[in-house]
């Protein structure tokens, strides 16, 4: 057994540990991040009616999947920021791109939401 096999534990050890590490970040997200606890009522309210208004298992999913697309990239975003700021509160091009770069990818998500559920209902 390796030194970090040790240390992070095999099988249902590292499993349940990498659990436990996921509900703190999930956690952290909620309490530290606006838009993360909008994007979760949001989703609260939106996969139920996902479940409804698909017709089939494959629209649900879509639906569905879709919107904890951007809880996820929203988790993504957030962990871009906290190590950008964690390097440095001074102001640089490239921390600023990361930053930009992060809020995109959860702006793109939002779109494909969009689109997805579009495409699904009217359609």
């Amino acid at each position: 057994m390796t030194e970090q096999q040790k240390i992070n534990g095999t099988g249902l050890a590292r499993i349940l540990r990498a659990m436990t590490c996921s509900k703190a970040g999930i956690i952290a997200a909620f309490r530290n991040e606006a838009a993360f606890r909008q994007e979760v009522f949001l989703c609260a309210l939106l996969v139920p009616l996902a479940l409804w208004l698909g017709q089939s298992n494959v629209e649900r999913a879509l639906l569905a999947g879709s919107v904890l697309l951007v809880l996820i990239v929203e988790l993504l975003n957030t962990a871009i920021e906290v190590v950008v700021n964690r390097i440095s509160a001074d102001r640089h091009a490239l921390s600023g791109l990361a930053k930009d770069l992060g809020s995109a990818a959860v702006s793109m998500a939002i779109l494909l939401t969009v689109a997805v559920w579009g495409l699904v209902l009217f359609t």
